[in-house]
């Protein structure tokens, strides 16, 4: 029996579940590579016939039991500005499947819907689509965009691009809006058959082009709440501002040891402290405290409540959203220097291989020395600066000790196979009208990677102590990148001369650190990082442990941020209840086997929404930085390639793209495998990871798009950097001219090109019925080429 025959036979078993690459090495006993080669190849033919199929999972299927074959699948919908859509099925096991916009059926992004399963009939024939059939529950309840006002009512366009109608106002449901608000809608009606959704205007936001009113509008796009009920500020209020000695009671007491804190010069919610201290055994004793903040905000009250609906804080270009009310946030949780404040403790013996070989977690009391700042810890340990070293000399010893275990614990991670994709990050500066003033890199130095340090142990430390008490507990997962998305980064990276051998599945992270140490100091270096970065998967918080791929850690919890992340207080509270009160009954556990579950799924779900509303406001700010910066030239790196273009990344992380009609020197075709443009005639090769030169050809600030131009490419006619900047006006200067003025200046261009056009002797000219007599040109042309062939 040959390999096909072996393979078919398990696959007709009767009991067969659908098995990996890796299962059928087993199950036929290969071992050697050509094997290996043998049996892909086999997989392939099989798949190609029809006979099996393969998963999301990478796991081959019978086709005909392929869950994809019923006619009716259940999903939620997810839309693409463009008009399109794809369906991602309930089952895990399914790909995802696409909708063409005429089969939405008007459908809204994030819904529930009922699919069909239809072949393509279009340019796409004899593909798999699918058409919403039913809407079992609508996502969107309410929507941000711009007033438009009618005679008898109005329509409100929505900010979000993927939402593709218009929501209809009924006469006296406008709260007084007039064209060019920003409003908040609730929809009363969903859209059916032919008409618009419907809806009522609950707050007006402002005026499109008021100063703060852009930010605003996505922080209520995002559907996050600004302002805290009565009932939790009120609960607030009743907190103190002091600590009662009768709280310290029963409490460890650290006041007397030498403690500081380490947090950005703008930072006002301090929430973790250290003290390191060497041992007699040589070994290093490392203390994390964080602020108790279970110990204020008591379970199931009003501030509780609060806290896990907001589930983290959200941290904007303008603003810090807080999931817990400032008086706490910034006073009574916050670790201030030279106040007592009560935390939460993980005490660590840390030896010279950088491995914890005991620990303790208990409740306490500590007294900060030292409000230090990443700046002035860099200048001590990294710079050895004298002047800042004296001042803080009583510190000097202490920092010098806490940089030598960072460097200890760094190796350490190092050896197991941690992934440190280190990359670039901006921060986005605006003045007080909300303007940006410059974009600046975030720096990452010794101080910022010590404290990351020592948040990671006590991190790992505290996960790995639940773990083997075997109870109920709240984790911080990473799971193992897919072996298909691993495959084509694998595939991506030969391009720049690595190989790497094997399939994907069961990879240690190590093989992702080798790869990274290869292409240090190279110029494609970043673009390796963020491609391979895009290749994981998104780390969540879970009931099951499940480890953390990239920090290559069997455990990882999150408790070090309690102020402004709500896993971390659920957390503090399981120590309280576990360990410091011993609390825990059957009845107890039972509770929080049923809750962790989906207060892990409801947390990691807010969490994507404040990265988004964060990613947002970033996106906006940068375009509309880049305005000032129209007609400038800047040195990039290529960082995406798709058949319409490529993205270029500057130095701070600003991205445009040049679009592939603006490259004229050649007709470029676009070739995925080596995610590059080539030129037809030249040869010339753009590919992620090359160095350009660019010219700022448009700003969109409405879309949150920047065009660049390659710098010795002429532009095609009517491109794009005639038309003026997009979106709100912002009152600037740049090299002496107003940014209105320069606004005015395209506006007119426009305008000449547009009468001029219309004085054409080929214009337009409509008869009685409003028809046009004009020809397309490449139909005037097909015609001659007829009337030639007759004359011929």
């Amino acid at each position: 029996m040959n390999l096909k025959q072996s393979i078919e036979e398990i696959i007709k078993q009767p009991d067969y579940e659908p098995m990996s690459v890796s299962d059928f090495q087993d199950a036929l006993g290969l071992n050697s590579a050509d094997s290996f080669r043998d049996l892909i190849k086999v997989l392939v033919e099989l798949e190609q016939t029809g006979l099996i199929e393969r998963t999301k999972t990478d796991r081959y299927q019978r086709k005909e039991t392929s869950k994809s074959n019923s006619k009716l699948i259940k999903g939620t919908l997810s839309q693409n500005k463009k008009g399109f859509a794809f369906l991602r099925p309930e089952d895990d096991e399914m790909e995802d499947i696409f909708i063409p916009p005429t089969k939405i059926n008007r459908a809204l992004d994030g819904d529930t819907v009922i699919v069909e399963i239809q072949k393509s009939r279009g340019e796409h024939k004899g593909k798999v689509e699918g058409e919403v059939k039913s809407i079992e529950k609508h996502s969107v309840t309410q929507v941000v965009g711009t007033y438009s006002e009618a005679k008898h009512f109005g329509f409100v366009i929505p900010d979000d691009k993927r939402i593709m109608q218009d929501i209809f106002i009924p006469k006296g449901q406008s709260l007084g809006a007039v064209d060019g608000h920003k409003v908040l809608v609730q929809i009363t009606k969903y859209a059916d058959g032919t008409d618009n959704p419907e809806g009522h205007i609950s707050a007006i936001l402002g005026h499109k082009n008021d100063p703060g009113v852009d930010i605003l509008s996505i922080i209520y796009q995002h559907g996050i709440e600004i302002e805290f009920p009565d009932n939790v500020l009120k609960e607030a209020e009743d907190v103190p501002e002091e600590i009662e000695p009768s709280e310290i009671e029963g409490r460890r007491d650290l006041r007397d040891d030498l403690t500081i804190t380490i947090d950005g010069a703008d930072a006002k919610d301090l929430d973790d402290a250290i003290a390191v201290k060497k041992l007699k055994n040589g070994n290093t004793e490392l203390t994390v405290s964080i602020a108790d903040v279970s110990y204020y905000v008591k379970e199931d009250s009003a501030l509780d409540q609060e806290a896990y609906d907001r589930a983290t804080s959200v941290y904007l270009v303008d603003r810090v959203i807080p999931m817990i009310p400032h008086r706490l946030s910034n006073g009574i949780c916050s670790l201030n220097p030279e106040v007592d404040r009560l935390t939460l403790s993980c005490r660590m013996e840390i030896n010279a291989r950088g491995e914890v070989v005991k620990h303790e977690i208990f409740d306490s009391v500590i007294h900060s020395n030292y409000r230090m700042t990443y700046d002035a810890v860099n200048k001590i340990i990294t710079d050895q600066d004298p002047q800042v070293r004296a001042q803080y000399k009583e510190l000097t010893p202490m920092l010098d000790l806490a940089q030598d275990l960072s460097n200890r614990l760094i190796s350490m991670r190092r050896r197991r196979g941690e992934i440190d994709f280190d990359i670039n990050e901006a921060k986005v500066l605006v003045n007080e009208e909300g303007i940006p003033t410059d974009v600046q890199m975030r720096e990452r130095g010794e101080g910022e990677r010590l404290i990351e340090s020592f948040m990671l142990a006590a991190n790992e430390t505290v996960a790995e102590h639940f773990n083997k008490m075997e109870v109920p507990f709240i984790y911080r997962v990473h799971e193992q990148p897919k072996s298909e998305r691993l495959r084509q980064f694998f595939d991506f990276i030969t391009n720049f001369g690595i190989m790497i051998k094997g399939t994907g599945e069961d990879i240690h992270p190590t093989t992702l650190q080798n790869i990274q140490e290869e292409v240090e100091g190279r110029p494609e270096q970043m673009v390796i990082s963020t491609m391979m970065l895009r290749s994981m998967q998104q780390a969540h918080y879970d009931d099951v442990n499940l480890g953390h791929f990239g920090l290559s850690a069997e455990y990882y919890t999150h408790f070090t941020s309690p102020i402004r992340r709500y896993p971390d207080l659920t957390v503090h509270r399981l120590i309280r209840k576990y360990l410091i009160e011993n609390s825990m009954d059957k009845k107890e556990l039972r509770h929080w086997e049923d809750t962790l579950p989906e207060l892990a799924e409801h947390t990691s779900q807010r969490e994507r929404r404040a990265i988004e509303a964060e990613r947002d406001t970033d996106e906006l700010k940068k375009a509309e930085y880049m305005i000032q910066h129209i007609g400038d030239e800047f040195e990039g790196i290529i960082s995406s390639v798709a058949n319409f273009g490529m993205f270029v990344e500057l130095p701070n992380t600003i991205e445009g793209m040049v679009h592939i009609a603006n490259m004229t020197d050649d007709y470029y075709h676009f070739d995925e495998r080596q995610m590059a443009l080539i030129g037809e005639r030249q040869a010339k090769v753009f590919r992620i990871g090359d160095e350009v030169k660019v010219k700022v050809t448009h700003v969109d600030v409405d879309e949150r798009m920047i065009d660049f131009q390659i710098v010795g490419m002429p532009l095609p006619k009517n491109d794009k950097s005639q038309r003026p900047a997009r979106g709100k006006t912002i009152q600037a200067k740049t090299r002496g001219k107003s940014l209105d003025k320069a606004k005015d200046d395209n506006n007119n261009k426009g305008n000449k090109k547009k009468r001029k056009q219309r004085k054409g002797k080929n214009a337009r000219k409509k008869d009685k019925q409003g028809k046009t007599n004009h020809k397309p040109f490449y139909k005037d042309k097909s015609v001659k080429k007829k009337s030639r062939r007759k004359k011929k």
